[in-house]
Parts: structure tokens; C-alpha cells; sequence
């Protein structure tokens, strides 16, 4: 039986990426290179580190990484504490509440960095809803890679059969799969260019979720 949910949160539970997206273009305006779409797209699920070291490798950039990471975040914090209509995405606050309120386990497992997420939790007052949050930042490979679902279940002290993933990404949903963590993707219309076909369930909206539906979800194990 579940007993413990791991969320992903940019575009799981609120949708940032238009923040991410201004924070990264302008940066790489300052730095004066060109990343495509296609290249940008690549990067959702991935940590900022990890995106910054194949973008210092591709443009042959001089800056160390750390200073490259420090500079988009700044940009993001920036654009975060101003804008006004960023809310948590269309039915998750319920879904979180009800499933805490039932004794569900919560678990967050994001790419972002662990500023990031405390920024977010902080404004949405999100905290006593999670027992453990997870940052990418803390990993040396990202999402494919299943080290951040891992760990998290490892915190929640659940095996692999007892935990789900919501998700929104290609990658994520990959890195699920690799934990062998059954894996929920969350189809929105926020989402671009993401391969929902490996997921064990596909949702669009949260009301497609409640706690007696998670509970008996049946693992892939």
C-alpha cells in the first residue's frame, strides 16, 4: 500500500517556469550567448548546476560555475519577490491537505536549489505539510539520474513499492522510472515538449487524484 507521495515541485506545484525562463534569458543575455529552444527544453528536471556545467562546456564559458549558478538565481529571486500572480497550481493545495490530513507521508524532491525551495515554501506556507524536502542542488547527476527519488524515499524511511512520484518532466519521470518508484505525470497545459509514454498514469488535472486512489495504487515492483 502507498504511504508515501514524493512531489516534484516546479510545475507540479507551482508553476515558476515563466520566472525561470525570464531569470535564464536575461542571463544568458548578460553572457551573450544563444541556447535554442530545443537545448533549453532539454534542461527541465535538471539542477542548476547541472545545467550550467553543459552550458560552460558547450560555450567554452571562462566563469566558474558557482559564479554562473549565483548569477541566474539572482536574476530569479529578483523576478520571484516581485511577481505578484504566481499562485500554487489548480488543485494541488487540496490534494496536499487531504492526503496530509489522512496520514500520507509528503516528500519533496525538486531540481531546484534548496533557496529556491524554502523561497517557495516560505510564501505558500507549505511546510508543515512535508516531512523531508529534497534539493537537486545536492546531487552530483540530475534527474534522469534516480538519486533524488531514492534519497527520498530512503528519509521517508519507505520502500521503493510504497512511494509514488508526481511529475512533470520527461527527465523526472525517466528518474522515477529508474528508482522502479511508480510515477503519476502530471500533464498541463503549463507543460512543452515533455514525453508523458512512461508513466504508469497520466493525470491533467489533481482533482484525478485523492487519497483513497493513491493508496491503492499497486506498484510496478
Amino acid at each position: 500500500m502507498i504511504n508515501t507521495v514524493i512531489f516534484d515541485m516546479d510545475g507540479v506545484i507551482v508553476d515558476t517556469e515563466p520566472v525561470h525562463h525570464y531569470a535564464y534569458k536575461e542571463h544568458f543575455k548578460q553572457l551573450n550567448i544563444d541556447v535554442s529552444q530545443e537545448m533549453y527544453s532539454s534542461f527541465t528536471g535538471s539542477s542548476t548546476k547541472n545545467i550550467y556545467s553543459r552550458i560552460k562546456e558547450y560555450f567554452n564559458l571562462e566563469q566558474e560555475i558557482e559564479i554562473l549558478v549565483r548569477g541566474k538565481r539572482d536574476f530569479f529571486n529578483n523576478a520571484f519577490d516581485k511577481k505578484e500572480d504566481l499562485f500554487l497550481l489548480d488543485g494541488v493545495e487540496d490534494l496536499i491537505k487531504e492526503l496530509h490530513s489522512n496520514g500520507m507521508q509528503l516528500v519533496l524532491a525538486s531540481s531546484s536549489a534548496n533557496e529556491t525551495i524554502e523561497r517557495i515554501f516560505n510564501r505558500f506556507d507549505l511546510h508543515q505539510y512535508f516531512t523531508f524536502k529534497v534539493s537537486g542542488e545536492d546531487f552530483p547527476q540530475s534527474k534522469p539520474h534516480p538519486a533524488i527519488f531514492l534519497k527520498a524515499a530512503e528519509l521517508a524511511q519507505t520502500s521503493v513499492e510504497n512511494c509514488i512520484v508526481i511529475e512533470d518532466s520527461t527527465n523526472g519521470i525517466k528518474a522515477a522510472n529508474a528508482a522502479t518508484i511508480f510515477c503519476v505525470g502530471y500533464k498541463s497545459f503549463h507543460s512543452k515538449l515533455q514525453d508523458y509514454s512512461s508513466a504508469d498514469l497520466v493525470i491533467e488535472h489533481f482533482s484525478e487524484l485523492s487519497f483513497d486512489k493513491i493508496r491503492t495504487i499497486k506498484n510496478r515492483l
